[in-house]
């Protein structure tokens, strides 16, 4: 393929990945809802730092109310709470034989679905370590896995363009008949991050910490239940083991998956979570509802309980509503060595 590539949302994820594409001689075309930082990257570039790829590299970069066009390759990089309004703002945008690639985190391939058909719509899972850091500026600062898949699991030509696209960012990449069994698996590992994000300690700490493997463990159980109930085939990556937090998995297979996150962590120069930094640096609201609401939705539906995922969400609104501090205490009341 050699058209543009459009890429709605040009932050952490969504700025990486662009970035890697220019550098591979991609014509890519950036729009992000914060006009800062549009302007930022249509005047000067878009710079990444860290430890991988640092460098500054130049593509158009506009708003969504100054884009014009239409693209058959684009990938939807937004937070997930911003999924519905973006595809709406995005979709007169995609080609009538194009695409879209859900390049975030959660369950947003449904919603994109719904508004441009199931057809049109690719699967994406990444868990790379990056941060939004000011207009102009993305940090990638750890490498994880970047998995692409048709929603129905067929090896189709386009996942294949896609899957050899992807390799210029991280020559790791896979392409999988299995899409919704790395999204469920990353929403364990999700609601574990959010649970971490409750505090205002470092991921590796928060995991590493004996004290709270017993409430993390209820909450990932939670999670992996729902995905039984829903006929999920759970896929591992980087280390860590989602079927561990499967009602009957062992406890030593739990921990082994508790260690592997902690080193995971350890290496990456993202010491805190995307949802640490909306609370704790950006004070904005942050994805809990997009992310962990399904779980809580989808369980009632399937008649598996969620006290814990409901806690955490509960929790991670106080924070951003200003009613509870940044603490580990947070964690405590969530429900201690009762959780499982």
């Amino acid at each position: 393929m050699s058209d543009p590539i459009l890429i709605w949302g040009a932050g952490a994820i969504g700025g990486s990945l662009g970035a890697a594409f220019v550098r591979a001689g991609e014509s890519v075309v950036f729009v992000d809802a914060a006009a800062d930082h549009a302007a930022a990257m249509a005047r000067d570039g878009l710079e990444i730092t860290g430890p991988i790829a640092p460098g500054r590299v130049h593509a158009p970069a506009f708003t969504p109310q100054t884009l014009t066009g239409e693209f058959r390759r684009t990938i939807l990089a937004v937070k997930a709470h911003h999924t519905e309004a973006a595809i709406a703002q995005m979709a007169p945008h995609v080609a009538a034989d194009g695409f879209v690639v859900s390049a975030q985190n959660g369950l947003n391939e449904a919603v994109i679905a719904a508004r441009v058909g199931p057809e049109r719509t690719i699967g994406c899972f990444v868990n790379f370590g990056a941060d939004y850091m000011a207009p102009g500026v993305v940090m990638y600062g750890g490498r994880g896995a970047v998995v692409l898949g048709e929603l129905d699991g067929a090896d189709t030509q386009r996942l294949r363009a896609l899957h050899a696209l992807f390799q210029n960012f991280d020559a790791a990449a896979i392409a999988t008949p299995n899409i919704h069994g790395y999204l469920w698996g990353k929403m364990i590992y999700g609601a574990l991050l959010f649970a971490t994000a409750l505090t205002d300690d470092s991921i590796a700490d928060v995991l590493a910490d004996p004290a709270h493997r017993s409430v993390l463990t209820g909450l990932g159980r939670e999670v992996a239940a729902v995905s039984r109930a829903e006929g999920i085939t759970l896929e591992g990556f980087n280390g860590f083991d989602p079927p561990a937090f499967l009602p009957d998995a062992s406890a030593e297979r739990t921990a082994r998956s508790f260690d592997d996150m902690v080193a995971h962590n350890r290496r990456s120069l993202k010491s805190h979570s995307g949802i640490w930094r909306d609370l704790a640096v950006r004070k904005r609201r942050t994805e809990v509802d997009a992310q962990l609401g399904p779980v809580a939705i989808i369980g009632r539906r399937l008649g598996v309980p969620t006290p814990l995922t409901e806690a955490v969400i509960a929790g991670i609104h106080d924070i951003e509503e200003g009613r509870r501090s940044l603490v580990r205490a947070n964690l405590e009341q969530l429900g201690g060595g009762d959780a499982v």
